[in-house]
């Protein structure tokens, strides 16, 4: 038996305050994580593997899972589907390894409110201004002028769900909001809830007690 339950970390921030930077961070710091998979309907681009960046599924075969609730959460995004498969998610909590997702406020809404919504630890990143969000998206000179444009009027409402979340982290030093996302972790990793053997172990005591 595993010594503690898997959680599931949700980290949702918009684009540009730091989510998947600090993603990266934390699976390189713990190699036992393992980070969400998504299943899509979309076609696999050169070099994609199944399994690896994506699970990828049929219309149908997608459908039949959510029908199912084979789904932790789902939408549709450009006429694609895509959702987190909840069977690889289950058999990590039963492995004591957690799961983190990088995905927006709507996919962890869905998560949290899910049959697995007890164990979510939820944390929204924000960026130190609005300035900082908007230089950090044109220095990473990856987007159009026009996409910056979209992906900076969306943050406006992706940043009013920061109240839904556990913990809200402002990201103005990057190696500082890691720090703090560390200790948030194995703070939560100790929770009482967490540790299956802790009932057991106190029942030994309590023999040990009246074996004196």
């Amino acid at each position: 038996m595993a010594s503690r339950k898997g959680l599931l970390l949700i980290l949702s921030s918009p684009s540009g305050a730091g989510k998947s930077t600090l993603t990266r961070m934390l699976m390189g710091w713990d190699a036992t994580m393992r980070f969400s998979v998504s299943a899509t309907t979309r076609a696999p681009r050169p070099g994609e593997e199944d399994g690896r960046e994506y699970y990828f599924r049929s219309r149908p075969e997608f459908e039949a899972m959510v029908a199912d609730g084979q789904m932790l959460e789902h939408a549709e995004v450009f006429g694609n589907l895509y959702g987190t498969p909840r069977g690889p998610v289950e058999e990590a909590m039963r492995e004591g390894r957690d799961t983190v997702f990088d995905i927006d406020w709507q996919g962890g809404q869905q998560i949290r409110n899910s049959a697995l919504g007890r164990d979510v630890v939820s944390i929204f990143v924000l960026p130190p201004s609005i300035a900082e969000l908007d230089r950090r998206l044109n220095d990473r000179a990856q987007d159009s002028a026009e996409v910056i444009a979209g992906r900076m009027a969306k943050s406006r409402d992706e940043i009013s769900h920061w109240a839904e979340y556990d913990y809200v982290l402002i990201n103005d030093d990057l190696n500082a909001t890691f720090a703090q996302l560390q200790t948030i972790l194995q703070t939560e990793r100790m929770r009482r809830d967490r540790q299956p053997g802790l009932a057991d172990f106190v029942r030994q005591l309590n023999r040990e007690f009246d074996a004196r």
